[in-house]
This record gives structure tokens, C-alpha cells and sequence, in this order.
């Protein structure tokens, strides 16, 4: 199975996935985090600043994602067609492209979990940006993207709460 999480940044997505990591039900998963600094520090650019080229890595790593089996990461192909989106340097024409090519994957996630920000506090991890605006011009282009594409798919869930209540309600959708 292949189970992702998409959200905006700082609503507690790698948490969540580090969370998982530790329960027995998915004894058998492959987990993928975060690895903006790691990124960051190959000099490539993130947040508000991101490039195409950028975008297209971490389009490269979401769709190597896709490849392996009982995977569950805190990064989508729907976060990056959002911040290829937003993103000041790429031209519409482009990021509209990019979207159109990007889509067609979103239908390989068994699972896809969109996680609320609603009532989680912008946190810095001195990686990325703590634009309370960009977070929510984020959130809104995730939550189209949704709407566009997976707004009757059978296996797209939102989740919010505490970390426990998001495990749950991730629990009972995959296990029902």
C-alpha cells in the first residue's frame, strides 16, 4: 500500500508519520520524511523562492516513492504540485504543465490523507517559511488540487486534531 499525507507546511505531517513508524500495524511500511535541510544544503531552493528544476526533484523523489510498495511518506505529489504552484519564479504556463504532467500520479496513493492546519500553530524549524500568508495560499492550492482531482476518490480522507485522534481516524480508514 501506498499511503501519503499532504498538507501545508507546520500541521504535523512528519510527526504524524514518525508516530506511525512506532505502531505495530505498520511493522511492514517503509517510511519517507522531510528532507528539506538536506535539500536546502545541496542549494536547492525552498519555499517561496523554489525553481522548476527545484520542483522537478521533488517531483522525481514523490514518484520514487510511488514505485515501492508499503510506503507511507509526509509529502505528496499534490504538495508539490501546490508549491510549483505558488512558487514567484515559475510562469503559469510552466506550473501549469507541471501540473497537468504531475496529476496523472496522484491516483497511485492507496491512501491519501489531507492534514488540516486548522488549530495547529505555524512552527519555524529554521528550514522553512513562516509566511502565515504563504501557509495559507499553501493550504488553499492543496485543498483545489483535492477538489479537482480526488474530491470523490474513494481512498482521500481529511484528517485534524492531536496527533492520537489523526492515528485513529487513519487507523479506521485503512483497517474499516
Amino acid at each position: 500500500m501506498k499511503i501519503g499525507f499532504c498538507g501545508t507546511m507546520s500541521v504535523g505531517k512528519t510527526t504524524l508519520v514518525n508516530a506511525l513508524k512506532e505502531l505495530p500495524e505498520f511493522k511492514d511500511y517503509k517510511f519517507a520524511t522531510e528532507r528539506s535541510e538536506y535539500l536546502r544544503d545541496l542549494g536547492i531552493p525552498l519555499n517561496t523562492d523554489s525553481t522548476i528544476k527545484g520542483q522537478l526533484i521533488f517531483l522525481a523523489e514523490r514518484s520514487s516513492e510511488l514505485l515501492q510498495e508499503n510506503i507511507i511518506t509526509d509529502r505528496t505529489i499534490v504538495d508539490v504540485i501546490a508549491f510549483t504552484k505558488s512558487a514567484k519564479s515559475i510562469s503559469w504556463t510552466i506550473g501549469k504543465q507541471f501540473e497537468t504532467l504531475a496529476k496523472n500520479l496522484i491516483n497511485d496513493y492507496d491512501y491519501l490523507f489531507y492534514v488540516s492546519p486548522k488549530g495547529v500553530e505555524l512552527k519555524d524549524n529554521g528550514v522553512r517559511t513562516i509566511d502565515k500568508e504563504y501557509r495559507k495560499e499553501i493550504d488553499l492550492t492543496i485543498k483545489d488540487i483535492i477538489k479537482d482531482k480526488l474530491g470523490k476518490h474513494p481512498k482521500y480522507t481529511e484528517i485534524s486534531g492531536s496527533t492520537e485522534e489523526r492515528i485513529e481516524k487513519i487507523k479506521q480508514t485503512i483497517f474499516h
